[in-house]
């Protein structure tokens, strides 16, 4: 008889007939999926072209509306909208971001309230600290991952969710485009497809929709040149040069400092300067706190002069990566070596193009890129 009613159960199942009441074994995940979506949010800023997404997705850590996200592009906006988990679509405003660890800070803005006054938003939250005190997940532990992947997710629309297992937790070596990554920290790598565009800031969480992990972006194992699914586990600690001297920073030292105003961005001003590859290019003066990269000239016999690049033409992409200014492109170059090819998109006229420069040793009497400026405090 015990048989008869496993196969009829199993029989019903399948045909759709059985109560969700009895389906024990997708019960739980239901409830945690809209807890857990009730803590996510949807991020929508500056991309949306050549393949960079404008979209991405953030965790709530605090019931006025902090949000903790991943450090992207995309908060490169003065128009940067949260659409939380009631449908509700609102602004927000960057407070501080740590490319180091990979995170970002940002705020609701309310209507008639000043950035740092406390709000009556009242949303369900995850306590950033709390999770960070849990014991770190294990490999084979089952895991749930929460973004807004390929902005499937709009207003009151919940966010994708895919569980996996724990495959390692291990030292990030990560790239985007030719540069390294600048999180190298501790990830736990997860056996689901999970860093699609728009997972960056996503949840990881267990079964039981416990926070684990901040879901990374898009990047490629440097070890084995594959994508890579991970999550940057919320109590990550990473040593940062900090001018002369090295500091360690948590995701919950971040995130509590953060939300006081009182992180400041590491100062590397005193980073040495490599010389990078040599590519040639001469840019326009660079008289602005973000002055677009337009080729002024060339030096003769340069990758630059041998790959056609022309005077006026704008430098608007390194890899994939988007350059938003002469700074940003320096910042980008000393990361190289000689001898590495690297693909840029121009825009010349009206129209993109793509060409590739080999990278060359600097020549004798061929200035080095400029130090960047310290980061205003």
């Amino acid at each position: 008889m015990t048989r008869f009613r496993i196969l009829l159960c199993t029989l019903l199942a399948a045909a759709g007939m059985v109560s969700a009441g009895h389906v024990s074994a997708a019960d739980p995940f239901n409830k945690v999926s809209d807890e857990v979506n009730q803590k996510l949010v949807k991020l929508f800023g500056s991309g949306g072209f050549r393949g960079i997404a404008n979209y991405g997705t953030g965790i709530v850590v605090s019931p006025d509306g902090y949000i903790l996200t991943s450090a992207t592009q995309m908060l490169d906006t003065s128009e940067l909208i949260v659409h939380l988990y009631d449908g509700r679509r609102v602004k927000a405003v960057l407070i501080v971001s740590e490319p180091e660890l990979d995170v970002a800070l940002v705020k609701i803005k309310v209507e008639g309230k000043k950035i740092d006054e406390p709000t009556d938003l009242d949303l369900p939250y995850f306590d950033i600290a709390a999770a960070a005190k849990q014991p770190l997940a294990v490999p084979g532990d089952w895991v749930l991952s929460f973004a807004n992947i390929f902005e499937i997710a709009m207003r009151d629309e919940p966010v994708s969710v895919q569980r996996g297992v724990v495959a390692a937790y291990a030292k990030l070596h990560g790239r985007r485009g030719i540069f390294d990554f600048p999180y190298n920290g501790d990830v736990y790598v997860v056996d689901a497809i999970t860093n699609n565009p728009g997972a960056g800031g996503g949840a990881l969480t267990d079964r039981k929709g416990r926070l684990l992990g901040l879901v990374g972006r898009e990047i490629k194992n440097t070890l084995t040149e594959t994508w890579l699914n991970y999550a940057i586990p919320i109590g990550a600690k990473v040593d940062i040069k900090d001018g002369d001297k090295t500091v360690t920073i948590s995701i919950p030292e971040f995130t509590a400092k953060a939300m006081k105003g009182q992180y400041k961005p590491v100062n590397r001003a005193k980073e040495v300067v490599g010389a990078g590859g040599y590519h040639g290019i001469v840019f326009v003066p660079n008289v602005l706190e973000r002055t677009p990269p337009y080729v002024e000239s060339v030096y003769p016999g340069s990758p630059a002069a041998k790959a056609g690049l022309k005077p006026d033409d704008l430098v608007s992409f390194i890899d994939g990566e988007p350059v938003y200014s002469i700074k940003t492109f320096h910042e980008f170059l000393r990361r190289t070596r000689p001898g590495a090819v690297v693909r840029f998109e121009v825009r010349r006229g009206e129209g993109l193009q793509t060409v590739e420069l080999k990278l060359e040793e600097y020549p004798k009497g061929v200035p080095l890129p400029p130090m960047p400026p310290a980061p205003k405090q």
